[in-house]
């Protein structure tokens, strides 16, 4: 596992059907050694924090192995490394074999695996497409974010070391597969429970799923 973009951008306006939009979502590729801090890297901001940024999206990643994909389903779109906004483009971390509570060190650093990527209205302004967010969602290609319990400096083609895999744990792909779902089974009641238990995951993610049981009448 390895970095193989990482991209950086500040918040810039657009206009986006008609109104000027403030968005962090532009990314570009950078070849030097930049600092990984608890909220952010350096010289990368999110503009709205009420629903990107935060201790825990400090980072978010992207499996470069995805990109064949969309340059099959957007023909002829220019998708360099950072199109959909990642800050690490990264190989051999699929969403089926990454786990919420997974640890790694990179040169250093160290992170841990905190939930998916949900798209909003902005990755459709990257694209210039009202139907991006649909499709991506729909794809299931999604991507995951990072919390960062120690600081260190990172790079593109740094190592990403695991230090704790939760191999039985729930995948960043279930979690997305219980966020989507219309009716629980006593076995995602079950993952869900297993989520309670990470302190990676947020107070906000454990009130949602706890909610939701509670109205399923499967118990919180």
């Amino acid at each position: 596992m390895k970095i193989m973009s990482l991209n950086v951008g500040l918040p810039r306006e657009v206009q986006w059907h008609g109104q000027a939009v403030t968005t962090g979502i532009f990314k570009s590729p950078t070849a030097v050694r930049i600092r990984l801090r608890k909220f952010n890297l350096d010289g990368d901001r999110q503009a709205d924090l009420t629903v990107h940024g935060g201790e825990h999206k400090a980072v978010y990643c992207y499996p470069i192995e995805h990109y064949g994909y969309w340059k099959k389903k957007l023909p002829g779109r220019d998708l360099p490394f950072g199109a959909f906004g990642e800050n690490l483009t990264t190989e051999g971390m699929l969403e089926e074999n990454i786990h919420v509570g997974d640890r790694f060190t990179i040169n250093g650093a160290e992170v841990v695996v905190t939930q998916p990527r949900l798209p909003c209205f902005k990755l459709g302004i990257r694209f210039q497409a009202d139907d991006m967010v649909k499709k991506f969602l729909a794809s299931r290609r999604i991507g995951f974010y990072l919390a960062v319990t120690r600081e260190g400096e990172i790079a593109a083609f740094d190592e990403i070391i695991p230090v704790t895999r939760h191999a039985g744990g729930v995948s960043i792909a279930d979690f997305l597969r219980l966020f989507l779902t219309k009716q629980f089974t006593k076995a995602d009641a079950a993952a869900i429970h297993q989520l309670y238990e990470l302190p990676s995951v947020s107070d906000d993610w454990k009130s949602y799923f706890r909610d939701r049981l509670q109205n399923a009448g499967i118990g919180s």
